[in-house]
């Protein structure tokens, strides 16, 4: 490295002061900034580098019954330095090295020793996390310096900062933390009282809008939680399965976001509802649950899909005791790197390998024995994470829930979306009330947003996949559609019992069972991918097809999935009941347009046209109707401890 000389130039003065603290760390010293000197029109012209030896210390006046530590000071009146002054060539400014001595009055430092001078011992971002997390678990300083040194496979003192800086740093950021809390806790108690306002005026534009708040005993707010009219509407038709996220937190306040995600006909994201808790208690988690099923007028979801939380699980099993639990896949697998990538080392991914295989066998007695060969294999028999993961087997493993209804909400194409969505929401917002707003605003689009009509292409020309395309939403049919394509390739063999053994052509996987059943038109696979979707699987398909059938049985397309679901009105729970024959006449007449108008695509242009145009103006004169019947104003819509 060039030492510096009268004359060198730099862009600006922190390349220069980089430059030369890079030559001094080499060369055995540090360096500090001691004077600048700014004009109105240049800004800061001149910058005097200099060693950190260089002056003296001043004299400290000592306060009557002051105790002060008789500290020696460094400074040695060093006159090595390196003085800048900044001229504008051609419009650019640049910086020259005008004086520059790199004479010094003090030994100069070995390799070992520099590193060690205040300049250069610098705590990372990176540590200064993994300290504070440390630090919060309890250990005592000495134990933080040796974790972070055998992570780092490095020997004792071979950090960049030593055991005081450590010190230090955590009682500075104490200190900080301190004066912080108060001004946050004011600030928190002010957003959440802004929030409730929000609520009530929610409440007072949507008479559907539903929340419901927990105060602890100084009548404090702990946890929020609220619910769209849109979203309680929506769950009358897809709330059959619900997710519950509970993997973010508030960016302002730590607080834990909660939000119950569905899934509709058009296979996008729904927003059931949100809770802000305080913390993740079994109490807290119990109580959001409660909320929700207030909100819901007391309906079930068949199935509730969540992360990995026992705390959680507890909760569910206390109260949805009727509702099947599934913990997500794709929230288990990124857990076992945390957990097993450092004990293991170089046999992770073995072990990685390993466990993904036994996640997809097919019987649960294959899943226990191959398991327990995989604990004893890798040494894991006392690990406690091995052990969380084996007692919550029924939850995630899918030998344990295959054939749970989970309607899709399994899939990478769904999981994606949702995780870019709600780090979106999250991030974007520094209150509480912009939070509420935000979900308010993507329920309301989620709900009312579907695919512009479409012509869909048939790829076999069988007349079930014209009839499936006739009822169907598009993203239902694609996925049939893909399903029908595979099964041509799949060979059907009636056994003795009527019953059929299914296999692909060149045997690519297992065979599966299907069992006909045809006094009620009942088709049942081992497979079980219609139990846990609601799309009739290739293996399915394929004895249809053989049995000769045209049409779809009836049972096997679900109303989560047609596209008369998007039309008509939510009749689960409402207020004005649906007679049963206006139902079905609207029904039968929405299938025959259906069918008739998706055979060409001249058809289907004027069918949509017609049938917008006609619905827009049947809105508007409905909505110019009165909202309720006289006989049902004083009913009331919600329990009395929901606002």
């Amino acid at each position: 490295m060039v030492a510096p000389y009268v004359g060198m130039v730099f862009k600006s003065d922190d390349e220069a002061f980089e430059y030369y603290g890079n030559f001094a760390r080499r060369n055995g010293f540090s360096i500090r900034k001691e004077r600048s000197r700014l004009s109105p029109q240049l800004g800061v012209y001149k910058r005097d580098l200099v060693c950190y030896r260089s002056g003296f210390a001043p004299a400290r006046k000592k306060l009557t019954g002051e105790h002060q530590r008789d500290r020696k000071s460094v400074r040695c009146g060093c006159d090595a330095k390196m003085y800048l002054s900044k001229e504008v060539v051609d419009g650019v400014s640049q910086w020259f090295v005008v004086q520059f001595s790199n004479v010094h009055n003090h030994e100069l430092l070995e390799d070992e020793q520099v590193r060690l001078l205040p300049a250069y011992r610098k705590i990372h971002e990176s540590d200064q996390e993994r300290i504070l997390l440390l630090s919060k678990a309890g250990f005592p300083i000495h134990r933080i310096v040796k974790v972070l040194e055998l992570e780092k496979g490095i020997h004792g003192g071979q950090l960049s900062f030593l055991e005081r800086d450590v010190r230090n740093f955590i009682q500075n950021r104490k200190k900080v933390v301190q004066e912080n809390d108060a001004l946050l806790t004011e600030k928190r108690e002010n957003d959440i009282l802004d929030l409730l306002e929000a609520c009530r005026s929610s409440k007072e534009a949507d008479p559907y809008f539903v929340y419901d708040v927990a105060v602890d005993e100084n009548d404090k707010v702990e946890n929020i939680a609220w619910s769209f009219g849109d979203s309680v509407h929506a769950y009358d038709m897809f709330g059959d399965v619900v997710y519950f996220d509970s993997t973010y937190r508030s960016m302002s306040y730590g607080m834990l976001f909660g939000a119950w995600l569905g899934i509709n006909n058009h296979g996008r994201t729904l927003f059931f509802g949100c809770a802000l808790l305080q913390d993740e208690t079994p109490r807290s988690f119990a109580w959001t649950l409660q909320a929700f099923l207030r909100f819901m007028k007391g309906r079930y979801p068949q199935t509730i899909i969540t992360d990995i939380d026992p705390v959680l699980r507890e909760a569910i099993r206390s109260e949805l005791p009727n509702t099947k639990h599934v913990i997500s896949l794709y929230s288990v697998l990124p857990r076992t790197s945390s957990w097993f990538s450092l004990p293991l080392g170089s046999r992770f991914p073995e072990f990685k390998y390993e466990f993904e295989e036994l996640c997809h066998l097919e019987s649960t007695e294959e899943f226990e024995f191959r398991w327990n060969q995989m604990v004893s294999h890798f040494g894991l028999n006392s690990d406690k994470h091995i052990a969380l993961l084996f007692s919550l087997r029924l939850c995630w493993a899918l030998p344990y829930t295959r054939g749970c209804f989970l309607a899709r909400m399994d899939s990478t194409s769904y999981w994606k979306p949702v995780d870019a969505l709600m780090k979106g929401v999250i991030k974007t917002q520094s209150c509480l009330r912009g939070l509420l707003e935000q979900v308010g605003l993507l329920s309301n689009y989620k709900m009312h947003s579907h695919e512009g009509p479409q012509y869909l292409h048939l790829r076999t020309c069988l007349p079930i996949e014209e009839h499936a395309r006739s009822i169907l939403t598009p993203s239902a049919f694609n996925w049939i559609q893909h399903e029908m394509v595979l099964a041509m390739q799949y060979a059907a063999t009636e056994m003795a019992n009527g019953s059929y053994l299914v296999r692909h052509f060149k045997k690519v996987d297992g065979e599966r069972l299907v069992i006909w059943i045809p006094e009620d038109e009942q088709i049942h696979c081992s497979c079980k991918e219609f139990e846990s979707t609601g799309i009739l699987c290739r293996h399915a398909l394929r004895v249809l097809l053989l049995k000769n059938y045209f049409q779809l049985p009836n049972r096997y397309l679900l109303d989560r999935w047609r596209q008369e679901s998007s039309l008509c009105f939510y009749s689960g729970q409402s207020n004005l009941k649906l007679k049963d024959e206006w139902y079905q006449e609207f029904n039968s007449l929405a299938e025959t347009l259906f069918s008739e108008a998706m055979l060409t695509k001249e058809r289907s242009d004027f069918a949509h046209r017609e049938v917008a145009k006609e619905l827009r103006r049947l809105i508007s004169h409905v909505r110019d109707m009165p909202a309720v019947d006289e006989a049902v104003v004083g009913v009331t819509l919600s329990p009395t401890n929901v606002l």
